[in-house]
C-alpha cells in the first residue's frame, strides 16, 4: 500500500525518484502534475516555459519516497533541453490527449527521443489525458493499449479536471521503480555479506542506470 501528503514534511528520505513527463504541448502534463503535486487544477493554466519540477513525498511499503517530477514544454523549441531533462530520470509519463489525435500520433517520436536520452530500463507508463471529454475522444483507448502492449509500456486514461487516475499512474510508475531499487538494494547487502544495516538510514538517490527491469505480469494493461 502507498500513501502520500501534499506537505513536505521533515522526515528522513529513504529514495528521490525524478520521473519526466513527455508530450506535445497542452495535452496536460502541467495539470497532471499539479493535480498529483498539490491537488490542485487550474482552467486558465498557461504554456509552461521551458523546465520546472515539483515534488511530493510518500510512503512506499514503509519506506519515504520523495518524488521529483520534472515538467517541460512540449514544443519544438525547447528541445534542446532534453539531454539535461532526461539526466537521472528512472521514470517517464507519456501523455497524450485523447481528443487530439496528433498527440497520439506524434507518441512514437516522443518515445524515441526518451529512449535515445534516457536509461534503456527506465519505467515507462502511456497516459491518455482528458478522460473526461468522452464525447470529443478521438484516440480510441483501444489503441492506445494495443501500442502500449506492443512496447512494453503501462498504460492509463486520466483526467486531471477529475482527478481521475492521476494518483494510480504515478503510483504505479513511482511501485515499480521502488520495487526494482529495492530489489537492486536488497542484492547489494547480500553482496556485502548481508551487511544490510549500511543501507539503512540513508538518502539514496537513483541516477541512470536504473535496474533492469522485472517482467510486468501483476497489471491488466501490458504485456507479459
Amino acid at each position: 500500500m502507498a500513501s502520500g501528503g501534499y506537505g513536505e514534511a521533515n522526515q528522513k528520505i529513504d529514495f528521490v525518484f525524478k520521473v519526466v513527463l513527455i508530450g506535445d504541448s497542452a495535452v496536460g502534463k502541467s495539470q497532471i502534475l499539479a493535480r498529483f503535486a498539490r491537488n490542485e487544477f487550474s482552467l486558465d493554466s498557461k504554456a509552461t516555459i521551458g523546465v520546472e519540477f515539483q515534488t511530493r513525498t510518500m510512503v512506499i511499503q514503509h519506506k519515504t519516497v520523495k518524488a521529483q517530477i520534472w515538467d517541460t514544454a512540449g514544443q519544438e523549441r525547447y528541445r534542446a533541453v532534453t539531454s539535461a531533462y532526461y539526466r537521472g530520470a528512472v521514470g517517464a509519463m507519456l501523455v497524450y490527449d485523447i481528443t487530439k489525435r496528433q498527440s497520439f500520433d506524434h507518441i512514437p517520436r516522443w518515445l524515441e527521443e526518451l529512449r535515445n536520452h534516457a536509461d534503456k530500463n527506465i519505467v515507462i507508463i502511456l497516459i491518455g489525458n482528458k478522460s473526461d471529454l468522452e464525447n470529443q475522444r478521438a484516440v480510441p483507448a483501444e489503441d492506445a493499449k494495443e501500442f502500449a502492449e506492443k512496447e512494453g509500456l503501462f498504460f492509463l486514461e486520466t483526467s486531471a479536471l477529475e482527478a481521475t487516475n492521476v494518483e494510480t499512474a504515478f503510483m504505479t510508475v513511482l511501485t515499480e521503480i521502488f520495487n526494482i531499487v529495492n530489489k537492486h538494494s536488497l542484492t547489494a547487502a547480500e553482496n556485502q555479506g548481508n551487511n544490510s544495516a549500511s543501507l539503512l538510514g540513508k538518502k539514496i538517490i537513483v541516477p541512470g542506470p536504473a535496474q533492469e527491469v522485472p517482467a510486468k505480469t501483476n497489471t491488466c494493461c501490458q504485456s507479459s
